[in-house]
């Protein structure tokens, strides 16, 4: 898989952080390592539907990081999508935050937002790579899968409103402290690039393992 340079080292590093995660946060994350781990052993498809309130910020960060270490791990057939428990925007200090990781991204109109309200990104791994379609959606609405899926709470809240999730296969809760409580103050980059070093570095974890 092709990476940008930016993106490549700034994988490399996260990588190289592994020893930072608690032994508490490895033990949830076990859960998302073993889903992943048993259904590629039984050749079935790998589908992960990160899940959180609006689908703004924790939700395509997970989604997409858990692309790249799919990617990067070599796992195969693994299919990454987010989704809310209400559809808002893919919040413009969560885009700037992938790009500053090396990512590759480009916004255009929603043809069924009013009128651009909800735009989506497409986010890649480099200029010539496939791309992730990024928008805010509720988390069954398509091209989020009905079936057959794993549901990864990434926000306390979207976990109790949610406590069954149509389709899923297993409920996972991995939440996320939201970067919007920095959103208009003096560190409001350092927090979402703090988050989506910690997001990063977690789902590269789960697919090492």
């Amino acid at each position: 898989m092709e990476f940008t340079s930016t993106l490549a080292d700034y994988i490399e590093a996260r990588i190289s952080e592994f020893d930072e995660i608690s032994t508490s946060r490895v033990a949830e994350l076990a859960a998302l390592t073993e889903w992943v781990n048993r259904q590629q052993a039984s050749l079935s498809p790998i589908g992960l539907n990160f899940i959180c309130t609006h689908n703004s910020r924790r939700s395509h960060l997970a989604q997409i990081w858990a692309g790249v270490a799919a990617q990067h791990f070599g796992k195969k057939d693994v299919a990454t999508f987010s989704g809310g428990t209400e559809a808002t925007a893919f919040h413009p200090n969560a885009v700037a935050a992938i790009k500053r990781c090396g990512f590759d991204v480009a916004a255009e109109p929603n043809p069924t937002a009013s009128p651009t309200d909800n735009p989506i990104y497409a986010v890649r791994t480099s200029p010539n790579s496939s791309p992730w379609r990024c928008f805010s959606k509720v988390y069954d609405q398509p091209p989020n899968p009905s079936a057959d899926f794993a549901a990864v709470m990434v926000c306390d809240s979207a976990n109790a409103a949610c406590p069954v999730v149509p389709g899923a296969s297993l409920k996972i809760a991995l939440p996320y402290v939201d970067p919007k409580i920095s959103d208009g103050t003096d560190s409001e980059s350092a927090t979402y690039d703090e988050r989506c070093r910690q997001i990063a570095r977690e789902m590269l974890f789960a697919f090492a393992k």
